[in-house]
């Protein structure tokens, strides 16, 4: 006669729970960091259009995020760019991000459900972090453009032609060895059957590693967000789906290929607008 429910029956039982608990948690955890900063990202967005820009020089408006409000000083200006980078960043990055972490916990294995959730958590707050430090990078250089920009007007005449020439570089990397590598490790990381040790340290190192990654894959497609409009929700849009197709889709290198292409086309239909040829 057989026994049911045994300990170990009963301990495979409550893993499984275990399991499944953790996994809703993750999943639910994203959809809502997604959430939250879709909705930041679009109030602060709502905020500076109602701000307007500033007219240049050119027929180009000047983003007012690269600007002080009245009364603010420069670090309340940066602290209040970066809060809206980060947001942003968590937006157009999670759904790329998302399938990333959920490689990594299987490459740890068992590591008991608590200690993979907080190992999972350590390894994207890394990931941010870098994407944290490239918007501390961007500010203080968009800054600076903008007050040759203010000061020179005939550099202020040329941007329309400088934002062609950005774009149509951008597009032009999309084709390169060097994006296609960033682009492999961004979609395979950590590597198909390799483990990782359940240890903080492992954690801290592939969140980051991923950060730094990502950052190399996308640093063409952001650098077309910041000059068209860092704010700008449809560029913004546009952008994440790029970045997303090009990570998650089967042939990604392709299809980076194909955006480049499209890219390209744009570049050089901004520079023919801004010469006045279109």
């Amino acid at each position: 006669m057989r026994v049911v429910g045994t300990s170990g029956e009963r301990d495979v039982s409550r893993r499984m729970v275990s399991a499944r608990t953790s996994e809703r948690a993750f999943f639910g955890v994203s959809v809502l960091l997604f959430a939250a900063g879709t909705a930041l990202t679009i109030v602060g967005c709502a905020s500076m259009s109602a701000m307007g820009g500033m007219p240049m020089p050119g027929g180009w408006t000047m983003s007012m995020a690269w600007m002080r409000m009245p009364g603010q000083t420069w670090p309340g200006a940066a602290a209040s760019f970066l809060g809206m980078w980060v947001s942003m960043t968590v937006a157009m990055m999670l759904p790329s991000l998302v399938p990333m972490l959920w490689r990594y916990r299987q490459a740890v294995g068992r590591a008991g459900e608590t200690r993979l959730d907080r190992l999972t958590a350590r390894v994207g707050t890394g990931y941010f972090l870098v994407w944290t430090a490239s918007g501390m990078a961007a500010f203080p250089l968009g800054v600076a453009l903008a007050a040759v920009a203010m000061q020179w007007p005939t550099l202020a005449r040329a941007v329309p032609v400088a934002v062609g020439v950005v774009v149509l570089i951008a597009g032009g990397i999309q084709f390169t060895a060097w994006k296609a590598c960033h682009l492999v490790c961004c979609r395979e990381a950590p590597g198909r059957g390799r483990g990782l040790p359940a240890d903080a340290g492992t954690a801290w190192r592939h969140g980051l590693r991923l950060g730094l990654h990502c950052c190399y894959c996308c640093a063409n497609l952001m650098a077309i967000l910041l000059v068209i409009g860092v704010m700008d929700l449809r560029a913004m849009a546009v952008v994440t789906a790029a970045i997303t197709v090009e990570r998650l889709a089967p042939a990604g290198e392709r299809i980076a290929r194909a955006t480049g292409a499209v890219i390209v086309g744009a570049g050089l239909f901004l520079i023919a607008r801004a010469a006045g040829l279109a």
